[in-house]
This record gives structure tokens, C-alpha cells and sequence, in this order.
């Protein structure tokens, strides 16, 4: 003479407020009403709210917490804000008297799966390994790294190049080496004819295994051949990497994962791997894009791999003076560039002040420089996977009048 039974409830967005109802049917005299949060497993039942009959008193346990829970009647439990961590089961417990004997109370339950998703509130696309040197002669594999947080349950998250889809082929497990999983038969490229090293001529080994037919080899490669180190003219100022020609279209490699948060999200991470192609890739846009079943539309991030150009150096202070500590340092490009490039400094015919053969970073420092610097120049590379670009600077350097000239200046 008493059943109980708990509506199933559909999942829920954070912030929407919930109503927990209880339904029960009973000819007997009510004793009591008693809601409970079950939490750890199963192995901890809080309680969140009790009507006594007996009294006919409503006592929330909840008081403290934030006045959350609202009495609308006594089989009902409302919510008005869920949150991640009210996600879990609930129990609806009903107790009447025994008809035989008052002393005695018949106790029936019910539970109900109280499932609350959140929207991921942050989506970035990012380079792995970034920035890193690149090789100029040897194609090499690239990865866009997509980072979702926030969301529950795990998002599902894909890549499109320009608007369109991509379809990529699944990796369960990461790959243990970028050379060990590659398709070595994917790549053909035509090298740049002027910059081919010997060491890779003579043993015909360019990059990804496929050696030339000793028959007929590539234009330009018999006049490298007693070239063992590449020449750089001082008035080059921008130079671009060899622009590899592939026979295909591109194979893409995609990989999802997904970890737990303590505050009950989850971060997923999709990467996609493909070989670049400076030729095909600069000014390629990607996307990624991610569909969750709290958000009404996806949410997606952007980026356009592009290649530095037009790199912006000041020097400071703009009169260098001997002893002065001279700042020199890359601002910015005339475009914006993705990924992160890498910079390196050197000094044109020479060793930089410190004794380095060169310097990595935006910023190049030279402390207290000596009247001998004047008329250095100075060459910063930035490089990222899509090209590299050279800028040149010269530092003039001024007498200074705080410090003594020697006896045979003071003369005249």
C-alpha cells in the first residue's frame, strides 16, 4: 500500500533550474518525506531535504547552502541553478505508519540520475613544438593541436582547411616517432635547385628515403657537387624555403584525446598531422570546430598558417654610445604570422659580442658595446614551417664624452 516512483529527468544545462518530483500513492498515514544527494558511490547519502508529518514541519538541511533548494510541495525538490557538482543520483525516501501498530514505519524509495552537462568555455588551436627550427631541405610533419576545456560531457571536435571538412585517418595511439609512422611513399618534391647540400647529393638520401635514380639526376644537383657549404650573399635580405612539390593531395592523421578535470569537465585535445607543403599550406586556413549537445551552434578557432615577412627591429637607444648597452629587437611583422617563428641573430662576418656564433630569442643584447662594434651589421632570421625571412641592421656607434681620451687625443 505504498509505491514510490521518481520522473526520469532529461540531461540539463548548468544554470537551468530543475525540479525533482516525487510520486508516490499510499492509503495509509504519512510519517515522513526525506530527499538525500548520494554521493562517493553510493557509500554516502546527504540529506537535502524533510517533511514531518508528525509535526507537519518543512526542514531543509540545505539552508546553508545557499537557500537552494526551494519546498514547491512536498513531493518536489526545485533547483534553480544547477551546477557541475550537483551532477549524480538522488533518492526520494517515503515512510507511513504500519496500519497494524503506530510504532512501526513502512518505509519505500526512489532514484532518479540527476545528469548535468556544461558548454566548453574555451577552444584554442595551437603549433606543437612551436617555435622550433625547421629544415629546409627535408619535408617534414606538422601537427595543429586543438585544446577544448570546460565541457562535459567530451566534446566532439574535427578539423576543416578552408571551410571544408577534412578527412583524416584516426591514430588510437600517439605515433611513437614522426619518422616511424609517416607514409614514406606519400612525398615527391623537386629540391631547390641552388641550395642542395653535398652530404645529401652524394649519398642520395633527401629527407624521407627516396633517393634519386642515379641515371638521370635533378637539374642542378651534378653543379652542386663540389659546393660543400651554401653561400649567402650579404645583400640578401629575405629568402624563402624550396617550395617541395607533391604528387597528391595531403594525407591527413587525427587524433582525439580527453582527460578528466576535478571540477568535473573534461579538456580534450584533437590533433591533426600532415607532411607540410610551403607551396600548398601558406595562407591555409584551419579551423577546428566542436559540437556539444549544450551548445545550440559549434564553436570553432581559427588560424591561417602564414610565413614571416616584413619583420619590424628597433634598436635602442637610437645614438649608441660607447659603453651603452644596445637592446635590439623584433617587434613585430607586416602580416600576422602563425606559427610562432623562431628567431636567430648573428653578426655578419663576425662573432657576436659575448664570443656566440648566435643568439636565439626576439631580443638581442650587447652590453657595453666598444667604439670597435661601429659599423657591425646584424642579421635576424625568423623562420617558422611555411618560410623564413632575413633582416639586416647596423649599429653606429658614438664617441662617448664621459669617458677620458688617452694623452695623445687630448693634444689635438
Amino acid at each position: 500500500y505504498l509505491t514510490v516512483s521518481i520522473e526520469p529527468l532529461p540531461p540539463v544545462v548548468v544554470g537551468d533550474a530543475v525540479t525533482l518530483k516525487c510520486n508516490f500513492k499510499t492509503d495509509g498515514k504519512m510519517r515522513e518525506i526525506v530527499w538525500y544527494r548520494v554521493t562517493d558511490g553510493g557509500t554516502i547519502k546527504q540529506k537535502i531535504f524533510t517533511f514531518d508529518a508528525m509535526f507537519s514541519t518543512n526542514f531543509s538541511q540545505m539552508e546553508n547552502y545557499r537557500k537552494r533548494e526551494d519546498l514547491v510541495y512536498q513531493s518536489t525538490v526545485r533547483l534553480p541553478e544547477v551546477r557541475i557538482s550537483d551532477n549524480g543520483p538522488y533518492e526520494c525516501h517515503v515512510g507511513i505508519y504500519d496500519r497494524a501498530t503506530r510504532e512501526k514505519v513502512v518505509l519505500a524509495s526512489g532514484n532518479v540520475f540527476l545528469n548535468v552537462m556544461a558548454p566548453p568555455t574555451s577552444i584554442s588551436v595551437l603549433a606543437a613544438d612551436t617555435p622550433a627550427p625547421f629544415s629546409r631541405y627535408q619535408a617534414q610533419n606538422f601537427t595543429l593541436v586543438c585544446v577544448v576545456s570546460g565541457g562535459k560531457p567530451a566534446p566532439l571536435v574535427y578539423f576543416k582547411r578552408d571551410g571544408e571538412p577534412i578527412e583524416a585517418t584516426p591514430l588510437p595511439e600517439p605515433p611513437a616517432g614522426a619518422s616511424s609512422w609517416a607514409p614514406r611513399s606519400l612525398l615527391h618534391r623537386d629540391l631547390d635547385d641552388t641550395k642542395v647540400p653535398k652530404s645529401l647529393a652524394a649519398d642520395g638520401e633527401l629527407g624521407m628515403g627516396n633517393p634519386f635514380p642515379t641515371a638521370d639526376p635533378p637539374r642542378g644537383l651534378a653543379a652542386e657537387r663540389d659546393s660543400v657549404t651554401e653561400t649567402i650573399p650579404e645583400t640578401v635580405v629575405s629568402r624563402e624555403f624550396p617550395r617541395w612539390v607533391h604528387m597528391a593531395e595531403p594525407i591527413y592523421y587525427f587524433r582525439h584525446t580527453h582527460a578528466p578535470v576535478s571540477d568535473g569537465t573534461v579538456e580534450a585535445r584533437a590533433t591533426l598531422t600532415w607532411t607540410l607543403n610551403p607551396q600548398i599550406d601558406n595562407e591555409a586556413l584551419f579551423s577546428c570546430e566542436v559540437k556539444h549537445p549544450a551548445l545550440s551552434m559549434p564553436m570553432q578557432s581559427e588560424v591561417t598558417l602564414v610565413a614571416p615577412k616584413g619583420p619590424k627591429i628597433t634598436m635602442t637607444p637610437t645614438r649608441a654610445r660607447v659603453g651603452d648597452t644596445v637592446r635590439i629587437l623584433v617587434q613585430g611583422f607586416q602580416n600576422e604570422v602563425f606559427p610562432e617563428p623562431l628567431f636567430t641573430w648573428t653578426r655578419v662576418g663576425s662573432r657576436l659580442l659575448d664570443g656566440s656564433a648566435e643568439h636565439d630569442g626576439k631580443e638581442l643584447v650587447l652590453e657595453r658595446v666598444p667604439a670597435e662594434l661601429n659599423g657591425s651589421m646584424y642579421r635576424c632570421t625568423a623562420q617558422n614551417p611555411l618560410g623564413s625571412t632575413d633582416t639586416h641592421t647596423r649599429l653606429i656607434v658614438f664617441e662617448n664624452p664621459n669617458i677620458p681620451r688617452g694623452p695623445e687625443d687630448s693634444n689635438g
